[in-house]
């Protein structure tokens, strides 16, 4: 049977009479489309810029907003708090948190200023129920554990904020964890880091090991009684780089319940030869830019910039069938209950035909022209990772209150 599985995900891309439109967008809409990781929130800062206005990614680079999330079918998502990892100093260590909790805020204020078409959620019933409503539902999570490496009792601090998922490190080590684009340090998680993940049990934080390393992967797997998330991960099978998860590491994280969401990075989807010239241009067009003040012009200054790079140097672009390759590999691996997809949208991600939150039907209807079930789609899209959050919040400690609600 496992042969016959292979040869079918091995296949072209469209495998006999494909769904038409109609059939594939009823199969779309009736399902929970989830995505685990939304970069958007740092879009929150930036003077003039609304989630409601309908932005285009080929001028600003903007890729999730609600006009957009209404077309594509997205019914919500996991807003990141991201903040990228600095000194580990006292000092670091307070600017860290005290910016992972203004970004907390400013989702908290995105959802109270419409509270018409968003929710703040922090349960898989909640998400349901806000798309019963007619809302698109926001959960919380935190891409790197920079803002409480300090003090962990901040982790309660930030699930009482709204958060509900939470990673230790992102491209650097940190005081929690080896990252997997760094040299080892802790040859996994540190002591505090395994802290971390008995703390994130407790409280029923679903634990995301996406930009951690190997060896930290598999240590939070093993210490980790809930099963554990890759929030926006591809897979080392396609291509070899340090964030994609390898094939038995996607076997031991199924083992354990988890789930691995597949991103679309054109970077983790297929090589990308250096070339110099390149690569100081690009640096060149990112010096000085703060992303946190930038205006609409700036952004599209940016955007051309990239544009104009990429046009005197070329180098490989992903496709949409790259992120399928990604997809159906996993899915041949860890099984269809242990597999879901994250476009890393707003966070570099998107590739050619994959480039915002409009194009997700796609994923459906190839997901239905190699002949899954509507209910095949519906884990894939956010059965399964919500299937993780009930499971980690079943084993939180007795009396651990939910978030605070939002209020308009």
């Amino acid at each position: 049977m496992r042969k016959i599985v292979a040869v079918l995900l091995a296949a072209p891309l469209i495998v006999g009479a494909a769904p038409d439109a109609k059939t594939a967008r009823g199969v779309h809409e009736r399902a929970i489309v989830l995505d685990t990781h939304f970069d958007t929130p740092a879009n929150l800062g930036r003077a003039g810029w609304s989630i409601m206005d309908r932005h285009n990614v080929a001028v600003t680079g903007d890729q999730v907003d609600y006009p957009r999330m209404v077309e594509g079918g997205v019914d919500g998502g996991f807003f990141a708090i991201y903040i990228g990892q600095g000194p580990r100093t006292p000092a670091g260590d307070r600017a860290a948190r005290d910016a992972g909790l203004v970004r907390a805020v400013q989702i908290r204020e995105m959802v109270a200023a419409h509270p018409t078409v968003f929710r703040l959620v922090t349960t898989s019933a909640e998400a349901r129920a806000a798309v019963a409503g007619g809302k698109r539902f926001v959960f919380m999570s935190m891409e790197n554990g920079y803002p409480f490496e300090a003090d962990l009792s901040l982790m309660r601090t930030f699930q009482r904020l709204g958060v509900t998922m939470m990673s230790p490190a992102h491209f650097k080590n940190n005081d929690l964890a080896d990252s997997a684009t760094d040299t080892p340090e802790w040859n996994g998680l540190s002591e505090k880091g395994r802290a971390f993940v008995a703390e994130a049990n407790r409280l029923g934080i679903v634990i995301d090991a996406s930009h951690s390393s190997d060896l930290s992967l598999r240590q939070m797997i093993a210490l980790s009684k809930a099963p554990i998330i890759l929030s926006h991960s591809g897979v080392r099978a396609i291509f070899d780089h340090p964030r994609n998860v390898t094939d038995a590491d996607l076997r031991l994280l199924a083992a354990k319940g988890g789930v691995v969401q597949v991103n679309a990075f054109n970077g983790y989807m297929v090589p990308q030869p250096k070339i110099a010239e390149r690569d100081a241009a690009m640096k060149t067009l990112m010096t000085g830019i703060d992303f946190e003040k930038m205006t609409d012009a700036d952004r599209r200054k940016l955007v051309a910039g990239r544009k104009a790079i990429d046009a005197k140097w070329p180098v490989p672009k992903a496709h949409f069938d790259d992120v399928m390759k990604h997809l159906l590999h996993a899915i041949e691996v860890a099984g269809i209950d242990h597999v879901g997809m994250s476009g890393d949208f707003d966070g570099g991600g998107g590739v050619e035909g994959f480039d915002d939150v409009t194009d997700y039907p796609k994923i459906t209807a190839a997901l239905l022209a190699r002949g899954f079930s509507a209910a095949d789609v519906a884990k894939v899209w956010g059965g399964n990772a919500l299937r993780v959050l009930d499971a980690a919040q079943r084993l939180a400690e007795p009396g651990v209150k939910p978030a605070i609600p939002v209020t308009s």
